[in-house]
């Protein structure tokens, strides 16, 4: 068995909003290292200067490096017929795979997590962090935050984990991921073969070409699997009643739920109970601190507290509030963006009036903070709310009129809309009612 141990460096958190920035490869044999690959990579688009203060890595510096649609067939080569590891493997292999289809290949591998392995094989640490666990193990790595000195440590890691793994757990985690699923025994195995792993909305039918069962999910094969392996007996058998399946992709998680909330209208799959809505939900808040200080940050959404404005995603929030920041000249110490000590970067770049460092009365700071916050209400009657399209070419938007949903559609990427009538051209349009007003309550 071979092993590709493998760390990224990127512009951001998702694969979808951002792009690698620096990749390195190790090839193990399980004795020893036998092959290698590092690069920079150009990823079409800026380098956050956050990033660049957390890695190093500059937008002159991969001005010149090759894109990764150049580098691709070596990268796919180097690790054909090997394991793909990664200290929280998800968030490589995601981001990788998105290059991959971005230049028209499928990339698969089997995965291993040596974050995951380190807890089974080396229990007992306070924090797994590839910092923390290998300074607990005296590991050194040479450039941390930069894809090469990480990848050097993961495979020391990776070898501890190799020579302590007494019970199999490297075995027992591959084999894991390559079960193939249970398919229901009227339902074509090619079907759900080719089920794609986008978001989008899935329609279960029966042997009579009736719906049965709608859902949504943000990776549909992944979200059907989970119902072919639910031990609940309602559900099995339920799944002996599947003889087909159908999917639309939408992209867009906020598409595929008001789609699905629209199907079930029209259909009434005999399965489907009340709808839930699902999913983690970042918010930008606002409150007053011990100095007086108006301030707006980022938190992950409570019950016990009102959003100024709600995203489905940490890059949306981050994104928005940087915008209003640069637009009404707040204070990224203030925001909750800059933790250093002393005045904040954007003050040192003449961007910020110093409220953080007594530069600024504090009066004169809270009346912009009052003003982006009614700039972010002045928003809310008529609204387009963008999202993910279903390739990185478009865009999905969603509109609003006058409060009411008008409905969903597509428009290529590099496409400005600044009115909502402008936007009516490109949607289908749906019909509005509570429960879709409920999701666009929650979805902000």
């Amino acid at each position: 068995m071979k092993f590709a141990i493998i760390d990224i460096e990127t512009t951001g958190g998702t694969a979808y909003e951002s792009r690698i920035t620096e990749i390195a490869i190790f090839i193990h044999d399980g004795k020893q290292v036998i092959d290698h690959f590092h690069s920079l990579v150009n990823p079409e688009m800026e380098v956050p200067r956050f990033i660049t203060g957390l890695t190093g890595i500059t937008n002159e510096m991969v001005q010149t490096a090759p894109l990764f649609s150049e580098i691709a067939e070596e990268v796919f080569q180097k690790t054909n017929d090997c394991v793909f590891v990664a200290h929280n493997v998800n968030f490589d292999y995601s981001f990788i795979r998105e290059e991959f289809k971005n230049v028209g290949i499928d990339f698969k591998r089997k995965k291993a997590c040596t974050v995951r392995l380190s807890r089974s094989i080396l229990p007992g640490y306070p924090s797994y962090s590839l910092g923390n666990i290998c300074a607990n193990l005296g590991i050194h790595i040479a450039g941390r935050h930069r894809a090469m000195g990480d990848a050097e440590a993961t495979v020391k890691l990776f070898e501890l984990l190799l020579a302590n793994d007494n019970d199999g757990h490297i075995v027992k985690a591959v084999n894991a991921r390559s079960k193939e699923a249970t398919i229901p025994p009227h339902l074509n195995k090619e079907v759900y073969e080719n089920l794609p792993e986008e978001t989008g909305v899935y329609y279960f039918y029966n042997g009579e070409g009736k719906i049965i069962y709608i859902g949504k999910a943000i990776n549909i094969k992944q979200r059907i699997y989970q119902h072919f392996t639910s031990s609940k007996g309602a559900k099995l058998s339920f799944l002996h009643e599947v003889h087909d399946i159908t999917c639309t992709i939408t992209g867009s998680e906020l598409a595929a739920l008001l789609l699905e909330s629209d199907e079930i209208k029209k259909h009434f799959p005999k399965y489907n109970k009340a709808q839930r809505l699902t999913g983690k939900f970042f918010c930008l808040y606002d409150y007053v601190d011990q100095m007086d200080i108006h301030r707006l940050v980022i938190g992950k959404k409570t019950n016990n507290l009102t959003p100024v404005m709600l995203f489905n995603s940490f890059e949306g929030v981050r994104t928005y509030l940087f915008q209003l920041m640069d637009q009404f000249e707040l204070c990224p110490k203030c925001c909750g963006i800059d933790t250093a000590q002393g005045p904040c970067y954007a003050y040192k770049e003449e961007k910020c009036r110093g409220v953080c460092c007594d530069k600024e009365e504090v009066g004169e700071y809270n009346e912009r903070v009052e003003a982006a916050i009614q700039f972010i209400k002045s928003e809310t009657g008529n609204k387009i709310i963008v999202d993910r399209g279903r390739h990185r070419e478009e865009k999905c938007i969603v509109v609003i009129q006058d409060g009411n949903y008008k409905g969903f559609g597509y428009v290529p990427f590099d496409v400005q809309l600044m009115h909502v009538e402008e936007a009516l051209d490109y949607i289908t349009y749906y019909q509005d009612n509570n429960d879709v007003q409920r999701i666009l309550r929650s979805w902000g």
